[in-house]
């Protein structure tokens, strides 16, 4: 599959790592743990927006954008990215922040991505939760355009077929490490949310034949949506790609029983995901995505699901830049929400 058909910018430190994780494999008793380190690709802290950037400021680039849109979460991992990548670039950017989970804690609000979504150069806008984001970042884009600026929008999450690509291309990179170490792996996991990473990633294992089942943690969305989603973007990448047929409805799985009370609030499950990882491995995850992935691959292995004499690998979506806007749920005591 001919991805260098598409515009790209090659900014991101890639290939990540692959590193076994031994001592969190011995903690739990299960299978071998192995993880994709994306959260290792550069740009602001790094994290698997940066991979799906390439495509989307290229893309930009090409429609001779000089101003980037986007749209996330308070603590958005994507909107950060997206705003070192466009500090990279020399282009403006403006995000609008959803404000998901109601925190009135200062350092939610106004440390970690927030705080360097500042430092990059982005302006900030924050909209309620429920509002329709990208209904309102059509509205806000349109004045600008009639000011004279091009302005390219990015779906949050960067999840679209262009986005996706960045996935595709991981699946391509981590089927290379595994081949060329003689590794054989039973299961990839990962959070799953705006549905760009898990969609990217099957339709890229599906392409290439894997075998390897791919499993999103969800972070958000209850389950037939979850897959809906995914699916659909699934299809619509592999449509771009030239081979429509390459992904089954089947091949989408989400498991969404560690979302707990909503998106962005992590509970026990998840506190507990991050400090082993961080005591066990020295890896730092983060409360809204790789936290919550972590927390379900820690209890299906404990459930047996993944069990003694199979290989698995989690893909580490980044996101800690965001543990600062979440000290409080840290708090020696504290165990969540």
């Amino acid at each position: 599959m001919h991805l260098a058909r598409f515009p790209r910018i090659f900014l991101a430190h890639l290939p990540t790592p692959l590193e076994r994780l031994d001592r969190l494999s011995r903690e739990l008793g299960g299978p071998e743990i192995w993880i994709k380190r994306d959260d290792c690709t550069g740009l602001s802290t790094g994290g698997n927006k940066t991979r799906k950037l390439e495509f989307l400021m290229a893309e930009a680039q090409e429609m001779g954008a000089d101003m980037v849109m986007t749209q996330g979460a308070t603590q958005s991992n994507h909107a950060r990215q997206t705003a070192a990548f466009a500090a990279k670039l020399g282009m403006a950017c403006h995000i609008l922040l959803e404000d998901r989970t109601g925190s009135n804690n200062a350092n939610y609000n106004g440390n970690g991505n927030v705080l360097l979504d500042h430092l990059h150069g982005a302006t900030t806008a924050k909209y309620p939760g429920g509002t329709d984001m990208a209904a309102q970042m059509e509205t806000d884009a349109q004045p600008v355009r009639d000011a004279g600026r091009k302005v390219y929008l990015i779906p949050g999450g960067g999840s679209n077929p262009t986005g996706a690509l960045g996935y595709v291309n991981c699946a391509f990179e981590l089927l290379g490490q595994l081949n060329d170490r003689g590794l054989k792996v039973d299961h990839i996991l990962t959070a799953t949310g705006s549905a760009g990473t898990q969609a990217g990633l099957i339709t890229g294992l599906m392409a290439m034949n894997a075998g390897i089942p791919l499993l999103g943690i969800g972070v958000r969305a209850p389950q037939d949506r979850q897959e809906a989603n995914v699916f659909a973007l699934a299809q619509a990448t592999a449509a771009k790609l030239g081979c429509p047929d390459a992904v089954g409805r089947d091949d989408v799985r989400a498991d969404c029983n560690y979302v707990g009370k909503g998106y962005g609030i992590p509970g026990p499950d998840t506190i507990e995901a991050i400090r082993m990882f961080a005591k066990l491995e020295g890896i730092l995850l983060d409360p809204v995505y790789s936290g919550k992935g972590a927390a379900g691959m820690i209890d299906l292995i404990r459930k047996g699901r993944f069990t003694k004499g199979q290989r698995i690998v989690f893909l580490h979506t980044g996101g800690a830049a965001g543990l600062f806007g979440y000290d409080n749920v840290f708090a020696e005591g504290a165990t969540g929400a």
